[in-house]
C-alpha cells in the first residue's frame, strides 16, 4: 500500500449549505414590500398630501417675503395659499370653459376628420385596393369548391322567430342622481381642500417638521443636520418655484402661438403643456399631441397641423437647452434612467397624477439622500452624479483613457473650489493610487501609456481656468447639490501670494523657464510636474517641465539650466531609502549651484518629511506636501520674502 496520505473524504455534514438570504435582506425587502402596497391602497390620501407638500414648497419663498414685509406668520401663509387657490381656481374655471367649447363643436371636427382619413385613404391605398382585388380574383378561381349546403326548407315551411325581449333600467332615484352628477365636481374639490388645510400647517409647522425629520435621520449631529435639511429645503423650493415658472412661460408662449395659428381651446392645451412639461422627455411630445390632432379636425389642409408642429420643434428645445441652463444649471440632479423609471413606477401606483409628480418625488428623494447619510443609497441609485468617490473617478477616467468625463466632472468640482485645491485633492491622490498599482504590478504597459495621454489631455484643457477661489454666487445653487464624497474633499484656498511684477522680479526670476520642473522617476511622476509648471505659470512664474531622464546620470550633463533660478523635483511616491533622491539633488546642485531646490513629496506620510536625519542627509532648500505649498514656496523665494523658510508639511 502507499504510504502517501488520504485526504479523507468530507462527510455530508461538512459541506456547506448554499447561502440563503439574512435576516436584515428579508426585512428590507418585506419593509419595501410594505411600503410600496401602503402607497398604492393609501394613494386617495397620500396623493393631496403630496401636492400640498410640493405646494408648500412652492409658496415658502412667497411667505418669506410676506413675512420681510413683517406680516406675521399665520396671515403670510394664509395670503399665500389664498393667492394660489385663486389662480388653480381660475385655471379650473378657464379649462371648464375651454372643455365645454371643445364638446359642443366636436361633430365638426368629427366630419373634418373623416373627410381627410378619406382623402389619405384614396391618395395611398387606391393602387393596394386593386392589388389586393387582383389577389382575390386569383384564389377564388384556384379555390376548391364549396361544401354541400343544406337543404332549404320546404315551401310553406318557416322558422320559428325569437320573440324580442327588451330589458328597461329602472329610473335611478334622487341619491343615485345626485351621486352621478355631483360626485365629479365635489371629489377634486375635496382635495383641493385637503391640500390646502396640509399645506397651511405645513407652512405653519416648518421647523417643528424640521426638528422631527433631524430627531428621526441625524440627532447625533444636529449642526451638520440643520444645515443639511435647511439647505435642501432652500435648494428644493428654488427648484420646484423656478420649474414651475419655467413650464408656466412654456404654456404661455405654447397657448399664445397656438391662438395665433388658430388652433381652438388655446388655454386649456396651453395649461396641458405646462403641467405635461414637469414630466421630462417626454412631456412635451405628450402636450403636443392634443393640439396636433385637433389642429388637423379644424383646418381641412394641412398648414395648421404643420405650424403647430413647427412651434412645440422650436419653443421646446430653446427652454430645455437655453432658459433651463441659465437658470438653474445643466444638472437636475437625476440620471436619465431614474427619471424614466420614476414616471413608469409612479404611473403605475397613482395614475396621471403620479406621471405628473413621477420627477419632484424622485428629485425630493435623491436630496434626502444627498444630506442624509443614511438615506445615501438614495442618491447612488436615482442621482446623476457619479457613484465613486471624486478620487476613485479620476482614477477610473485615466485608466479608461477617457479624459472627456474627468474633464467634465473637473468643471463640476471647479465651481467650489480652485484648481490647486483640485489637483492637490483629486488629481494627485488619483495618480497615487496608478502609482500605487504601478509598483503592484496589476498595471500594464499599454494601460500606464493611455493614462499619462488622458491625464496630459486633462491639463492641457484645464489650461484656461484660473487659479482663484470661486466666487460664492459662482458655487452651483441649483438642486445638484455636491454628493457626501463631494463635500467630503478638502476645499483649501488659492495660494494667497499675489502674483509677481516680471519688471520687479531679479533677471534671474524673469524667463520663460525660470523655475524647472523636474520629475521623479516614478512613471507618473512627470504628470504631477506638468500640474505644478501649470500652476506657476497662472501665479506669474515662467516654467518648464524636464523628465527624470535629464537629471540621470547619464543625462545631467545635456541639460540646459540658462535661465533657472529654482528646481522643483515631484514625486508621488518614495520606495525605501531616499539615498536615490539624495543623488539626483547631488546632481543638480553640480549643475545649478545657485538655484534653490524645492522637493514635493506629495503623499505626506512620507518618512523624509517627518525625520530631521533624513532631511538633513537629503538637503533640499524646500519642502513640500501639496502643490498649493509649493506654488507659495516658489512666489516666496522669487520675491524674497521672510516666510519663504524651508519647512515639512
Amino acid at each position: 500500500m502507499s504510504d502517501l496520505p488520504v485526504s479523507p473524504i468530507p462527510s455530508r455534514a461538512q459541506v456547506a449549505p448554499a447561502e440563503v438570504p439574512g435576516i436584515n435582506a428579508l426585512l428590507t425587502l418585506a419593509v419595501a414590500v410594505v411600503f410600496i402596497a401602503a402607497l398604492f391602497l393609501a394613494r386617495e390620501v397620500l396623493i393631496p398630501v403630496t401636492l400640498a407638500i410640493l405646494l408648500s414648497f412652492v409658496l415658502a419663498p412667497l411667505v418669506g417675503v410676506l413675512r420681510l414685509a413683517r406680516l406675521p406668520r399665520i396671515p403670510a401663509v394664509l395670503l399665500a395659499v389664498l393667492v394660489a387657490i385663486g389662480i388653480i381656481l381660475a385655471l379650473a374655471g378657464l379649462i371648464g370653459v375651454q372643455i365645454a367649447s371643445l364638446v359642443g363643436d366636436f361633430p365638426r371636427y368629427q366630419y373634418t376628420i373623416e373627410q381627410k382619413v378619406e382623402t389619405v385613404q384614396h391618395a395611398t391605398t387606391d393602387r393596394l385596393s386593386k392589388l389586393m382585388n387582383q389577389l382575390g380574383h386569383q384564389l377564388d378561381h384556384g379555390a376548391p369548391a364549396a361544401p354541400n349546403q343544406p337543404p332549404a326548407a320546404a315551401d310553406g315551411e318557416s322558422e320559428p322567430k325569437p320573440l324580442p325581449v327588451e330589458v328597461h333600467q329602472p329610473s335611478p332615484s334622487q341619491m343615485e342622481l345626485v351621486q352621478r352628477y355631483l360626485a365629479p365636481v365635489l371629489s377634486p374639490l375635496a382635495t383641493l381642500a385637503i391640500v390646502v388645510i396640509v399645506s397651511i400647517f405645513v407652512l405653519l409647522q416648518q421647523e417643528d417638521l424640521r426638528d422631527r425629520l433631524i430627531r428621526l435621520f441625524g440627532s447625533r449631529d444636529l449642526h451638520r443636520t440643520t444645515v443639511a435639511m435647511d439647505d435642501a429645503a432652500r435648494r428644493l423650493s428654488k427648484y420646484f418655484l423656478t420649474q414651475l415658472a419655467i413650464n408656466a412661460s412654456f404654456g404661455v408662449i405654447i397657448g399664445a402661438g397656438l391662438f395665433f395659428i388658430g388652433v381652438p381651446s388655446p388655454i386649456l392645451f396651453g395649461v396641458m403643456a405646462a403641467l405635461l412639461r414637469f414630466v421630462p422627455y417626454i412631456g412635451a411630445p405628450l402636450a403636443a399631441l392634443f393640439p396636433i390632432a385637433l389642429g388637423a379636425a379644424v383646418d381641412p389642409g394641412w398648414s395648421t397641423v404643420l405650424w403647430t408642429v413647427g412651434l412645440f420643434l422650436v419653443v421646446e428645445p430653446i427652454m430645455g437647452q437655453v432658459v433651463e441652463p441659465v437658470l438653474y444649471g445643466h444638472s437636475t440632479g437625476l440620471s436619465p434612467f431614474s427619471v424614466v423609471v420614476a414616471a413608469i413606477f409612479w404611473t403605475w401606483l397613482w395614475g396621471p397624477i403620479g406621471l405628473i409628480l413621477s420627477t419632484p418625488l424622485t428629485l425630493c428623494l435623491v436630496v434626502l439622500g444627498r444630506h442624509v447619510d443614511r438615506l445615501e443609497f438614495l442618491d447612488v441609485l436615482l442621482g446623476d452624479r457619479p457613484a465613486l468617490t471624486p478620487v476613485e473617478s479620476f482614477y477610473q477616467r485615466m485608466l479608461a483613457g477617457d479624459p472627456d468625463e474627468a474633464i467634465d466632472y473637473a468643471e463640476l468640482l471647479l465651481k467650489d473650489r480652485s484648481l490647486s485645491s483640485y489637483y492637490d485633492e483629486v488629481a494627485l491622490k488619483g495618480l497615487q493610487l496608478a502609482a500605487h498599482d504601478v509598483t503592484r504590478g496589476v498595471l500594464q504597459p499599454e494601460q500606464l501609456e493611455r493614462m499619462k495621454d488622458a491625464i496630459a489631455s486633462l491639463v492641457d484643457d484645464l489650461a484656461d481656468h484660473d487659479d482663484v477661489d470661486p466666487a460664492p454666487d459662482e458655487a452651483d445653487d441649483g438642486p445638484a447639490a455636491p454628493t457626501r464624497a463631494e463635500r467630503a474633499i478638502p476645499a483649501e484656498p488659492a495660494p494667497a501670494a499675489e502674483p509677481p511684477d516680471r519688471d520687479a522680479l531679479p533677471e534671474a526670476w524673469r524667463g520663460e523657464g525660470a523655475v524647472l520642473c523636474v520629475a521623479g522617476r516614478g512613471p507618473l511622476d512627470e504628470a504631477a510636474a506638468a500640474m505644478l509648471a501649470q500652476l506657476l505659470t497662472k501665479h506669474g512664474l515662467g516654467s518648464r517641465v524636464e523628465p527624470h531622464s535629464a537629471v540621470s546620470r547619464s543625462g545631467i550633463a545635456n541639460l540646459d539650466v540658462s535661465g533657472v533660478a529654482m528646481v522643483c523635483i515631484s514625486y508621488l511616491e518614495i520606495t525605501g531609502t531616499p539615498s536615490h533622491l539624495r543623488y539626483l539633488l547631488r546632481r543638480v546642485r553640480q549643475k545649478a549651484p545657485d538655484a534653490p531646490i524645492l522637493v514635493g513629496l506629495w503623499p505626506a506620510e512620507e518618512a523624509v518629511l517627518r525625520d530631521e536625519r533624513l532631511r538633513a542627509a537629503v538637503g533640499a532648500d524646500y519642502y513640500a506636501t501639496s502643490l498649493r505649498e509649493a506654488v507659495t514656496a516658489c512666489l516666496g523665494a522669487a520675491q524674497g520674502a521672510e516666510q519663504a523658510t524651508p519647512r515639512a508639511a
